[in-house]
């Protein structure tokens, strides 16, 4: 029997290869938004990336980009207040969520960025994919799941993306990936590949770079 949600498998040379050209042009700073009719125009294939405040979303988008600062890293949760715009050539946008869960900010500040977040992922017709990172030694925790239920009921196909990977051993990332699994299950918008990641590293970069070029 086949496992459910597998882990994605080493891309081809020409699919690593349309990944590494996406992500090796022109990646420019579009506009940070703090509310929705602050949006660009929905006129290109758009990703976007999701986490717990801390999961290292910052450091993988730099990692995958290959430029050390594009988005913001802080040690300090919470920092991101606003959905970040980044060009991929002419053909994407990625897309920089606040980090949800946890932040050192008041918290009427936290409600409105996590309205925002909310309101974006249900309305932006030009979303092709969410990745939803997790940070490989917790797994996903409730406040992930309250996400992946809002992609369920805005259709939005959303993929988990596990994050520092290099800070487990290998017995740890086994059974993180049977939580992980079990919690995806009953989520219809979840795609049924898991992808490993490690921004120190660089692991599973290729990848998750070839699987965003594939959503043109």
């Amino acid at each position: 029997m086949q496992l459910a949600f597998p882990l994605a498998e080493t891309p081809d040379s020409a699919a690593a290869e349309a990944g590494r050209r996406l992500f090796a042009g022109p990646v420019d700073f579009v506009k940070g938004v703090v509310a929705m009719s602050g949006l660009p125009p929905a006129d290109r294939a758009e990703i976007c990336f999701a986490g717990r405040s801390n999961v290292g979303k910052s450091s993988l988008i730099n990692a995958l980009t290959g430029r050390k600062a594009l988005a913001r890293a802080s040690n300090t949760p919470g920092r991101t207040q606003e959905i970040n715009f980044f060009t991929l050539g002419e053909s994407h946008y990625l897309v920089d969520l606040p980090g949800y869960g946890f932040a050192n900010a008041p918290v009427a500040v936290v409600a409105k960025w996590q309205a925002l977040l909310r309101a974006y992922l249900a309305g932006r017709p030009s979303l092709r994919r969410a990745f939803v990172l997790v940070d490989a030694r917790h797994g996903i925790k409730p406040v992930d799941e309250e996400i992946m239920t809002l992609l369920d009921r805005a259709a939005v196909p959303f993929q988990c993306v596990l994050t520092k990977t290099d800070k487990i051993n290998a017995a740890t990332q086994d059974k993180v990936l049977g939580q992980v699994r079990a919690r995806l299950a009953p989520h219809p918008a979840a795609y049924p590949e898991l992808i490993l990641t490690s921004s120190e590293r660089g692991e599973g970069l290729a990848t998750l770079r070839a699987a965003i070029a594939a959503l043109g």
